[in-house]
């Protein structure tokens, strides 16, 4: 079983909001996961996305791929993180 790391869709038509989940990468978009370890919100500005960097890890450990989409999530959090960081000091 190939577990991916991907955005499932939720929220009111026209209003999406969407869960980080661990999945088997031949279950449907929104079908059965085997964990939520995050959310993003792009009705936000500017968009949240959250993720439990524990849970995160642990399933890139076990072999987990994170989908193309939440591979540049996680990428442009990081470096917006960073950001904040630097221009708080």
């Amino acid at each position: 079983m190939a577990v991916v790391l991907r955005l499932t869709r939720a929220g009111a038509k026209k209003k999406p909001i969407y869960h980080l989940v661990a999945t088997d990468s031949r279950s449907p978009r929104d079908g059965r996961f085997i964990e939520a370890i995050g959310l993003f919100n792009p009705n936000l500005k500017p968009a949240q996305f959250e993720v439990d960097e524990e849970r995160w890890s642990y399933w890139i450990s076990v072999g987990a791929k994170p989908s193309e989409t939440v591979a540049n999530l996680k990428k442009r959090a990081a470096r917006l993180a960073a950001k904040a960081l630097s221009t708080e000091n």
